[in-house]
């Protein structure tokens, strides 16, 4: 009989554990003797507002091991994480290591796992903003370039990937994990009564996220959309749960008297999974600096206005349903304008492969591959 196939199955803050989820649930489903996962936890976020909610919601079972590595600089968390994996990796002798997303975690658990002759399969490959001075950029490029299996959720992807010389047999188009997750969770969303405890009416409110450090560390940026949000708000009710990290800006920039005096915009802490796919699905607009916000809303059919000068999603703005604003306050209110005015056609039907079954695909590709 054959041995399962053991594979190590890496998260470390919150994108990664929408994306690990349907990939435990489709290995779970697998014939038991084809693969034995084992879930590691680096705790890149750990705390409960940004982990332990999406492992409840999500259905994800506990982790197998928890690294619990914290916050810290790049520089020292990825070599925290380093540290912390490579005995994981020595103990338990995977057969391959899966890594998700563009966090420091995918690219210091990569890292470990090529050099101890393990191969890594990476799952959202290819995508690109080609703008360096994105940490995550760095993140993607690297991890891409040491990965033996590359799984590209759009076709801008694989070309990214066929143009940087990744071998063609290596790199699979599969859809998006991420809409997996969607599709499975938008019933239970429905029924989440955020918008009745709120006081919302369907397409009454925008969605506002904003954490990226070009937008929150800048005081002029920051300043630039708050510009926006001033005239905005005065005229249609934002929602805006708010992130740690931007909560500590506004405070440290003395900006939160400010944005807690616009009466049209309502703070809220971090939203678990369910309750935020309810409000962006409900929302008449949803403005960001999110990558897997684009994704979701180009699913969902709902406007998005990205607070970025770039994307590494380029499929969401040629899919007609999201457009790049950066932190420009007249781009921001003009956008705005448009989707209230009813300017705004959007597709009827999602990108190809969005379809809820990408993780299908990948585990029936790593059973082809590892065998």
């Amino acid at each position: 009989m054959t041995r399962p196939k053991k594979l190590l199955i890496v998260a470390g803050a919150r994108p990664n554990f929408v994306k690990i989820a349907p990939l435990l649930h489709a290995l779970r489903d697998a014939a038991s003797d084809d693969f034995s996962a084992c879930l590691v936890h680096t705790g890149q976020h750990y705390d409960d507002a940004m982990s332990k909610v999406f492992f409840d919601e999500l259905d994800i079972p506990r982790s197998d091991i928890d690294m619990g590595v914290g916050s810290g600089t790049h520089a020292v968390q990825t070599a925290a994480i380093m540290a912390g994996f490579e005995p994981i990796v020595l103990d338990q002798q995977p057969d391959a290591v899966v890594v998700v997303g563009d966090v420091n975690s995918t690219l210091a658990c990569s890292i470990v796992a090529v050099k101890l002759g393990v191969p890594v399969a990476h799952v959202e490959s290819g995508l690109r903003s080609f703008d360096r001075a994105m940490p995550e950029e760095v993140n993607r490029v690297l991890t891409d370039s040491i990965s033996e299996l590359l799984f590209a959720s759009e076709p801008s992807g694989v070309e990214n990937l066929q143009r940087e010389g990744i071998a063609a047999d290596k790199v699979h188009l599969v859809g998006n994990v991420m809409i997996d997750t969607l599709v499975k969770q938008r019933e239970f969303a429905r029924m989440s009564g955020v918008q009745s405890r709120l006081g919302l009416e369907s397409k009454g409110y925008a969605v506002l996220t904003l954490h990226r450090p070009s937008n929150v560390d800048r005081g002029s940026s920051f300043r630039a959309v708050l510009d926006a949000l001033q005239t905005v708000s005065a005229k249609f009710p934002i929602v805006f749960p708010v992130h740690p990290r931007t909560a500590q800006r506004l405070e440290s920039s003395g900006l939160d008297e400010r944005i807690q005096g616009l009466s049209g915009l309502k703070l809220v802490p971090p939203l678990g999974y369910r309750d935020f796919l309810s409000l962006q699905s409900s929302a008449a607009m949803v403005l960001t600096d999110s990558g897997g916000v684009q994704e979701e809303t180009t699913f969902l059919g709902v406007p998005c206005i990205t607070l970025r000068e770039n994307t590494e999603r380029p499929v969401t703005i040629s899919h007609g349903t999201n457009v790049l604003v950066g932190t420009d306050t007249d781009l921001i209110v003009e956008n705005v304008t448009r989707v209230l005015a009813g300017e705004w056609s959007i597709p009827d039907s999602p990108p190809p492969l969005w379809d809820g079954q990408a993780a299908e695909r990948i585990v029936a590709i790593l059973r082809d591959n590892l065998t």
